[in-house]
């Protein structure tokens, strides 16, 4: 099965490049950097006592990766990261969060799953450890890694059932990668025990590493300035939305007794998207102005409507700026995102009915008041009015979540101690 699968990744390898060059028409970073692409690196790093090669995807997982590596320069002091991304605003936001550690983190493109390239990979960096985060299972890569001793861990794990479904049905080629992985540090138990049904032997429960976040105060800066630019106003944060829940949001607050100076502050996932969703909102006959658009002195003018929030990496400060978010990719069957972010700030937490990706951490926040599951994008305005003009009720809310975020931290010592012996 292997074999068939590095077959299909050399004849699939010409159109993925295509994909890459038409994709960096809207994003430029996808045609850079593409000889680490291809296992190709233009110079060799100075030596170093040890090289930790660490995986983060995309935005998403380098942030959550953020206490993991922090956590792992100080328990390992003379050694270095490799820090590697599938995307370029992936890479930017480990640029961003990472350059207080200078040469301590190198980052790259993780190399196609070719066998060879992940080879090339491994003899250049020399790591000594492989830590993939969350979800990541890279048949070739996993087995190149058994093949020159580097442990494979999956760090931060976690597996729906749906997920489940889908590597069952890839049959040998996924269990024997997840035979070929050393340690699996999963998030919850019932992560935990489909990890097992897959076949990896050694799993420990951890917890969610996105718990243990640090909100940067420059973050909380930008937050408050972003915050003083929009006045007392009220503000609603519909944060990481996916294609076609902007339509639905849109059409519902049409519908809505929101208060007549609410501001909704809409931050799509992808900034790829960002152009196409002010169209939208204009179409919508909505006046609406870019957060990229907002001089450092600027406001936000009071017939203003729609914030596009159209910047990267400042997640946490329009989390910070805002009343009451909404976290998006769950009013459509797309799993939902990250609602720790939004609760370790002590905002209360809307959610739609599609969290299969968090499902855990979301019923946990509900449970413990802090979050809110509403039907579809009718129902989230009108929770959203009711909080808004109800301040005792979004206050304590709000402390609930952060109450929350607070009780399940201390993932990530867990998962040091977990590594431990695996650098002994």
């Amino acid at each position: 099965m292997r074999l068939l699968y590095t077959l299909a990744w050399w004849l699939a390898l010409p159109l993925v490049l295509a994909r890459l060059w038409l994709r960096g028409r809207q994003e430029p970073g996808y045609r850079q950097h593409w000889g680490e692409r291809l296992g190709f690196y233009p110079r060799q790093l100075a030596p170093a006592p040890a090289t930790l090669w660490l995986h983060a995807v995309s935005v998403g997982e380098t942030r959550a990766a953020e206490p993991l590596i922090d956590a792992l320069l100080a328990a390992w002091p003379d050694s270095r990261i490799v820090l590697t991304h599938m995307t370029p605003t992936g890479r930017a936001t480990g640029k961003t969060l990472f350059a207080k550690h200078g040469a301590r983190l190198v980052q790259s493109y993780l190399p196609y799953d070719t066998g060879a390239m992940p080879a090339r990979f491994i003899r250049h960096f020399a790591p000594r450890i492989c830590i993939l985060m969350e979800t990541e299972v890279w048949p070739n890569l996993i087995h190149q890694c058994n093949r020159y001793k580097v442990p494979v861990v999956l760090a931060n794990a976690r597996l729906s059932q749906r997920s489940l479904g889908k590597a069952q049905r890839l049959g040998k080629l996924i269990t024997d990668a997840a035979r070929g992985i050393t340690l699996v540090a999963a998030q919850t138990q019932d992560d935990a025990e489909r990890v097992r049904v897959l076949g990896v032997r050694d799993v420990v429960v951890t917890g969610s590493i996105k718990f243990d976040v640090v909100v940067p105060a420059a973050a909380l800066a930008t937050g408050a300035a972003l915050r003083a630019a929009i006045g007392a106003r009220p503000v609603l944060l519909c944060a990481s939305t996916r294609e076609g829940e902007e339509q639905l949001l849109l059409e519902a607050l049409a519908r809505a007794s929101l208060p007549p100076d609410v501001l909704l502050l809409i931050v799509p996932r992808h900034p790829q998207r960002f152009d196409e969703v002010e169209k939208l909102v204009l179409t919508h006959g909505l006046s609406v102005q870019r957060r990229s658009g907002l001089a450092q002195d600027d406001f936000v003018a009071a017939d203003t409507q729609v914030l596009l929030g159209d910047s990267m990496g400042e997640m946490f400060a329009y989390y910070a700026a805002c009343d009451c978010a909404f976290v998006g990719g769950s009013l459509l069957p797309l799993g939902g995102q990250n609602l720790i972010e939004p609760a370790a700030l002590g905002k209360p937490v809307l959610i739609g009915p599609h969290t299969f990706n968090f499902a855990l951490v979301t019923e946990q926040a509900i449970t413990a008041g802090g979050a809110a599951r509403v039907a579809d994008a009718d129902a989230l305005m009108a929770q959203a009015s009711a909080l808004l003009q109800d301040p005792l009720r979004l206050s304590s809310m709000g402390e609930k979540a952060l109450a929350f975020a607070a009780q399940h931290r201390g993932a990530t010592p867990r998962t040091i101690a977990a590594i431990k012996p695996l650098l002994s």
